[in-house]
């Protein structure tokens, strides 16, 4: 090769090397601004998930960042937030809550800012890119199956997809989550409407469904033998129901899903803790927990690292899930459908 183009070469690597090291470096700025803040405050609704207090401490062992962690109930999350900064009471950093959830705070006025560069950001998979916004990304999902009893249903009769489930066989025989309000049972309904139509909705209904919001509980029902079939079943909470006879079936044309979501609150006492551990939340190490606890990584490459199960969970195909706008024409729909 000529100098001349030895030259070409070098000068062209380093123009196109410049931005990546400028953004390094603004990076690293904020990994030191984060330690030197030294906590950060969560808001969440993990109800003390192993998989989260792992992501928790791989965090803080990291960094030397502690996190404190305010761990409540979906339902009041967003409450909590509202009354706190309608006080003027800036506690929070980050609210972890489902994409709606952080949609509906804002439209009650809750503020959130916009979350600038966080660099892992760039490795969330093409289906869940339409996922992220100025002011919010994902962090994992919680998806849904068929949860059915070993022991009740032999392999050749067990639901294949989800339209098996309006076979009149199994009149009576389907424990589900309440589909009339807000939940599972209503992102699953939605989902069914808009995937399958108003017919298979109509169809299922004739089965006549047992209704309950016992989520935990009714999937212990099924692996008691109370009932053959659950519906939705979160793949995470079957996890621990390992070793009893359950079976938990991904419907090959997809899952229904709810995204959970992180976005940084308006006046964050610790911003750039804030922008660190959620870039720490989409490092491979910490997408991998989740999968291995059956919640669905928003990362590329997760399921080249897990178990035969795990993975099963993971590379999921995507059905879809419930947009803001179709709460309320929805729920009045599924009052009319199961009165």
């Amino acid at each position: 090769m000529s100098l001349i183009k030895k030259f070409t070469v070098l000068a062209l690597g380093a123009i196109l090397a410049g931005p990546a090291l400028a953004q390094d470096a603004d990076w690293d700025k904020v990994v030191e601004a984060a330690k030197k803040e030294g906590t950060v405050t969560v808001y969440n609704s993990q109800l003390g998930a192993p998989n989260f207090v792992a992501v928790v401490e791989s965090f803080q062992e990291k960094y030397g960042i502690k996190v404190e962690s305010l761990d409540v109930r979906a339902s009041e999350l967003t409450e909590r937030l509202r009354s706190e900064q309608a006080a003027g009471r800036y506690i929070a950093d980050i609210q972890m809550h489902s994409a709606n959830s952080i949609e509906t705070g804002k439209n009650q006025g809750i503020q959130i800012e916009p979350l600038g560069e966080i660099p892992n950001v760039a490795k969330i998979r093409d289906d869940m890119k339409k996922e992220v916004a100025d002011d919010h990304v994902p962090g994992f999902l919680q998806a849904y199956g068929i949860l059915v009893n070993t022991g009740l249903v032999k392999p050749e009769d067990e639901p294949k997809s989800w339209k098996d489930l309006a076979d009149p066989k199994w009149k009576g025989k389907i424990l589900s989550d309440d589909m009339r309000p807000l939940g599972s049972g209503g992102t699953m309904f939605v989902v069914f409407n808009k995937t399958f139509g108003q017919e298979f909705n109509e169809k299922l209904a004739e089965n006549k469904p047992v209704f309950s919001r016992d989520l935990r509980n009714d999937a212990r029902r099924v692996a008691r033998g109370e009932y053959p079939v659950y519906i939705p079943q979160m793949f995470a909470f079957a996890n621990d129901l390992q070793g009893l006879p359950i079976k938990v079936i991904v419907p090959p044309e997809g899952v229904p899903y709810v995204s959970i979501h992180f976005a940084i609150m308006k006046n964050a006492p610790h911003p750039n803790a804030a922008k660190l551990f959620i870039n720490h939340f989409l490092e491979m190490e910490s997408q991998v927990t989740y999968a291995k606890a059956w919640m669905l990584p928003v990362i590329k490459g997760v399921e080249d690292q897990l178990d035969p199960e795990s993975k099963r969970f993971a590379s999921a195909k995507l059905l879809g899930t419930r947009e803001l706008d179709e709460y309320g024409p929805m729920m009045d729909l599924a009052k009319k459908i199961y009165p």
